[in-house]
């Protein structure tokens, strides 16, 4: 019998990194403080799992302003999509064959 969880990817073994890329797949962009609170998640909890994300190329960080405030905003890169989908595409195939 093959590993059951051998296609998984481990950089969505985090809930958070796993809500953050639900939340990105299904809109264009999303703010830090959106996150942060649909997340329910202090700054810098949410700042170390967005800049995972960051490195492995799945989001990408846009930084501008608002008037006089800073605004950073993610979305989700054609990499992040790809590897977002064939994850959950291992879970629901590890689902089915257990």
């Amino acid at each position: 019998m093959k590993n059951p969880i051998a296609d998984l990817n481990k950089i969505f073994d985090s809930r958070i990194r796993l809500g953050v890329m639900s939340m990105l797949v299904v809109n264009d962009e999303i703010g830090f403080n959106d996150l942060k609170q649909m997340l329910e998640l202090t700054d810098g909890n949410l700042a170390s799992h967005l800049n995972t994300l960051e490195q492995a190329e799945f989001i990408k960080v846009h930084k501008g302003f608002i008037g006089r405030k800073t605004s950073t905003t993610y979305s989700i890169t054609a990499l992040g999509k790809q590897a977002f989908k064939a994850h959950l595409d291992a879970l629901e195939k590890m689902i089915k064959e257990l």
